[in-house]
């Protein structure tokens, strides 16, 4: 198998996205954003979890753009994160102008400078409603236009992208993994609020298949 930049989180998403590449048989390498996000301690879960996997990990600082970026919840300081379901008129605050389009094409830069053959991200189908660079037509086009846009051939793919969260996790499971690393929550607290759009999903999901979350909850 191949040489692949995998965009890491250090969500549950990307955390069973890294793992698939991994068990698959690819060279991963890790790459990780400090985009001003507030819940940055996803970003020492990623570190934490390429550490004990012995993988390459490049963590990269562009919260210079954060200023552009400040009518999103995730990154602004004067507008809350919004509780309730991912099908909320209130969670569309949680949407970052163009993130996953700026994401990937960093992704794909850093894929043609160490010769790797793709950028793997952890799309899914639930986020299709409220996160329009998510959707499988942006896929498809990031696609197209990562052909284009270098003589070296990189694919931009979502391998969850027709799955829901359930599917993820229900994937992870019976991989084995241990999603203890993972941080999902929003808000930037010591612990996860659990009741952030991204919290009641994750936790919808670990109901579902019938586990504990192995995450600490302030509720």
């Amino acid at each position: 198998m191949g040489k692949i930049v995998v965009i890491y989180s250090g969500g549950m998403d990307s955390f069973t996205v890294l793992n698939k590449a991994i068990q698959q048989g690819h060279e991963v390498f890790a790459l990780s954003f400090n985009y001003g996000q507030k819940h940055s301690k996803e970003l020492v879960c990623a570190k934490t979890v390429c550490d004990k996997l012995n993988i390459v990990h490049k963590v990269s600082d562009i919260t210079a753009i954060s200023d552009l970026l400040q009518s999103s919840s995730l990154v602004s300081s004067d507008i809350e994160v919004p509780d309730g379901h991912y099908e909320a008129e209130n969670m569309k605050s949680t949407v970052v102008p163009n993130r996953n389009m700026i994401l990937i094409s960093l992704a794909i830069g850093y894929a043609v400078d160490i010769g790797a053959e793709a950028v793997w991200y952890g799309a899914h189908s639930g986020d299709h409603t409220i996160y329009p660079d998510c959707r499988p037509e942006f896929v498809e086009k990031m696609n197209e236009v990562s052909r284009l846009a270098n003589f070296e051939v990189v694919d931009v793919y979502a391998p969850y992208l027709y799955k829901s969260k359930i599917e993820i996790l229900e994937d992870g499971v019976e991989m084995g993994l241990d999603y203890g690393d993972t941080w999902t929550c929003y808000k930037g607290l010591e612990k996860a609020c659990g009741s952030c759009g991204s919290c009641v999903e994750r936790l919808e999901a670990f109901a579902v298949v019938g586990q504990k979350d192995p995450v600490a909850y302030s509720e």
